[in-house]
């Protein structure tokens, strides 16, 4: 006989990698289970007023989906992570991504740094149609519920507008977020809530972000918002070119975000960093040393950076803040300071500044399917797993992935005829504002 219950999944968080859950039931797996178990409800709650805020806030000046870079390159930048990233992306990587946005209607394409963009550039026209299918399928969404835990039976508590309700579900999917960006809905506040159920969580921490300088009064007034460029920068054996900017609390910037994790790493283990600069990427030391030998002249110092070694502004305002004025009138140590000028910094930006998150649930506490071992039915998927990665399409590509996993997951859960909690809730799904 036909089994006649409707089962019930919950997805908790409207990002990339809660809608990417909630994809995989209108797939022709989700569909056969759909018939198979003669109706799946599939709901999706968020705490904002809007889903996708943070998705749109990444978009905002040219949505990077993912990179072209080759996979194995492309893994590696998941740092010690990548060994449990790389079977999230062999299920679903950029070749994957890039197909399923074709499918959307919209077509994507490499840009000259090897990311890669949707022709549109924008967000918002990719999740209204992401949003609209979604619907079509009878995906459910309910905004302005924000997760409160559980109580003692395992039905899911929410405060909505109208306020407190409970439900219970055969599946839920977590999927949100990480610590940065409150304002857009990744706030944190998941973290007590599964330490309260014994669920491992390793403190969140900020990803690709500013770090502070003690900077003296006149730096800080004259040159704060200025661009460096182009630089090296490096932390320990880690080495970038690229560019950043001064601002009044310190550094912040791409080739600081890119670097913001070992960095952030030194930091908490030494509990100082250094960030050394190379200020003539494009000079060896001794072609500074021959430059720099020549006559000086009745020029002053600035005069002499500037026309012998194309060193001014902003660049040579940073010489004098960290090199003592003997170094600077010696021309073997003024050439090994501009190539190699140690910036001492202090702390991390805070959390909320910064652009992701490490931390986050340990992939040790979830099987391959990204489903909790002490909550069975309980998924974990996006920023709230504790990785990482650089900008450039690699947080997203992630996050879709993990969402994508985990809605398998709880597909093959369902499948198994497992359920968690009971069917059924204390205030029926069916009610509850969209």
């Amino acid at each position: 006989m036909p089994n006649s219950q409707v089962h019930k999944i919950a997805i908790i968080g409207a990002g990339p990698a809660g809608l990417m859950a909630a994809e995989q039931f209108s797939t022709p797996q989700g569909c056969f289970l759909r018939g198979a178990l003669n109706g799946v409800n599939v709901d999706i709650f968020d705490a904002m007023p809007s889903v996708g805020r943070k998705f749109l806030m990444a978009g905002k000046g040219g949505m990077n989906i993912t990179h072209s870079e080759a996979l194995p390159a492309f893994i590696a930048r998941y740092g010690q992570r990548a060994e449990k990233i790389a079977p999230l992306l062999a299920a679903f990587g950029p070749a994957e991504l890039r197909e399923w946005i074709a499918g959307l209607g919209f077509e994507t394409f490499v840009g000259t740094s090897g990311r890669v963009f949707p022709t549109e550039m924008k967000a918002a026209p990719l999740l209204r149609a992401w949003l609209h299918r979604l619907r079509g399928a009878g995906v459910r969404f309910h905004v302005r519920h924000r997760w409160l835990g559980w109580q003692a039976d395992g039905a899911l508590r929410f405060a909505t507008p109208q306020g407190e309700i409970s439900l219970l579900a055969d599946v839920v999917i977590l999927a949100l977020g990480g610590g940065s960006w409150a304002k857009l809905g990744s706030d944190g506040a998941w973290v007590p809530l599964l330490l309260e159920r014994g669920i491992q969580v390793s403190p969140l921490r900020p990803s690709n972000c500013g770090f502070d300088v003690a900077w003296s009064t006149y730096f800080r007034e004259r040159f704060a918002g200025s661009a460096i460029k182009p630089v090296i920068a490096s932390v320990g054996s880690q080495s970038q070119q690229g560019e950043f900017n001064i601002t009044e609390n310190g550094l912040e910037g791409g080739l600081i975000y890119a670097l913001s994790a070992p960095l952030r790493d030194v930091l908490e283990h030494d509990g100082k960093a250094t960030l050394t600069l190379d200020l003539a990427p494009g000079r060896s030391l001794e072609r500074l040393i021959s430059d720099l030998s020549k006559p000086q002249g009745r020029d002053s110092l600035s005069n002499h950076l500037r026309r012998r070694v194309g060193i001014e502004g902003v660049k040579a305002a940073l010489l004098r803040e960290f090199s003592p004025n003997s170094a600077l009138t010696v021309t073997d140590t003024l050439a090994r300071a501009i190539k190699a000028l140690p910036v001492p910094v202090i702390a991390p930006r805070p959390l909320d500044e910064a652009i992701s998150t490490a931390g986050g649930v340990p992939f040790e506490v979830v099987n391959e399917q990204l489903m909790l071992n002490q909550l069975p039915g309980t998924f974990c998927a996006g920023e709230m797993l504790d990785w990482e990665a650089p900008t450039g399409g690699y947080l997203l590509t992630a996050c879709f992935a993990s969402g994508y996993v985990a809605g398998q997951g709880a597909l093959n859960w369902l499948q198994r005829g497992s359920k968690w909690g009971g069917v059924g809730s204390n205030t029926d799904v069916d009610e509850v504002g969209h």
